[in-house]
């Protein structure tokens, strides 16, 4: 299978630049695969889809102010820091610009604002030309990074970040802090919205993936079967698997909000599809073939040509029939990507 199986055209324009001015009126586009159909509706009216028994499993990782802007010490050339991962106490790996320029021993000042500062030193060369940077800092690590960081903004959205960002590329329901991307499926959730969901008998469950830098790499081999995933982090706590078992046990359906919750679930299930709680790393590689053990239906935002998310929802239906839909997007001028619309998939 080959990755220009999964490449489509996609008109520049149509790349959401900004959020819906309200969640939920973002448009949604139902795919029925049991009819063979597509309806187009507003994300509010997801609503009318779901049924009592079921169960929507949502992502609670919270998005970290993970770009600064700092300068090098010795020269005040300016430096830009995207943080990937906390290593242990202070120590993070991150991506760094200009590269070249950033050797351990290298020095560099986000802060020196008394009583504020906050800087880090470049300890050492990691994987894929990132760095382990030390941070060092007055007071607490989190009021200085949410003083001096930045959303971490995808690289398609060709604007830098704003004040709007910090409240809308975050979920309503993100708690645990450490993902450098928002699980985008879940921005067009509001409380009333999940409220309702509560009152209509769908179960609510959580579980924690901490998206990491690979969600913007693009797919560099020509052969899907090559492909490597990046390993990712996650926890399920025993409260939510007994929700998301008992919904299985009791023939409700597993509605997956968003490609993370779905990678989550489907890491931690076993080949009965009873998930196991816990704490977990995974490289799961869903593409077409893939048996899925656990989600029934998936609630997604529209992808990447040939990205490893376009083949995760065409693994879930069929490869010919999402790209026809993904077509029938365009024509219709849905908004794609990490602020655009979003698709149903029953």
């Amino acid at each position: 299978m080959l990755i220009s199986d999964f490449d489509y055209e996609l008109p520049e324009d149509l790349i959401a630049q900004y959020p819906s001015q309200k969640r939920d009126d973002a448009r949604l586009l139902v795919v029925d695969r049991e009819l063979k159909s597509v309806y187009h509706k507003r994300f509010y009216d997801i609503i009318d889809y779901l049924k009592p028994g079921d169960c929507l499993v949502m992502n609670d990782s919270k998005v970290l102010p993970a770009r600064i802007f700092g300068v090098k010490k010795d020269t005040g050339a300016k430096v830009e820091v995207l943080l990937i991962k906390r290593k242990a106490d202070d120590l993070w790996e991150a991506m760094v610009k200009p590269g070249r320029k950033l050797k351990p021993g290298a020095c560099i000042i986000f802060s020196d604002e008394p009583g504020k500062r906050f800087a880090a030193d470049v300890e050492e060369f990691s994987e894929d030309g990132t760095r382990i940077l030390k941070f060092i800092y007055d007071g607490d690590f989190h009021e200085r990074l949410e003083e001096n960081g930045h959303v971490p903004l995808p690289p398609y959205i060709d604007r830098p970040s704003e004040d709007l960002d910090r409240r809308m590329y975050q979920t309503v329901y993100c708690r645990e802090e450490g993902s450098v991307a928002a699980p985008t499926a879940g921005l067009h959730f509001t409380k009333e919205l999940l409220k309702k969901a509560s009152e209509k008998g769908v179960k609510l469950a959580y579980v924690t993936l901490h998206v990491g830098i690979g969600t913007f790499r693009p797919v560099k081999c020509d052969v899907v079967e090559d492909h490597h995933m990046h390993f990712e982090e996650y926890e399920i706590s025993r409260e939510n698997a007994e929700i998301i078992n008992d919904t299985k046990a009791s023939g409700g359906r597993i509605i997956s909000v968003g490609t993370t919750s779905t990678r989550t679930m489907e890491s931690a299930a076993d080949d009965s599809g009873f998930l196991a709680p816990g704490q977990g790393s995974t490289d799961i590689f869903i593409y077409p073939g893939y048996k899925f053990k656990i989600v029934d239906c998936l609630i997604t935002n529209f992808h990447l040509p040939k990205s490893t998310l376009l083949m995760l929802i065409s693994a879930l239906y069929d490869r010919e029939k999402m790209l026809e839909i993904y077509s029938e997007a365009v024509k219709e001028k849905y908004r794609f990507f990490s602020y655009g619309d979003a698709m149903f998939i029953l």
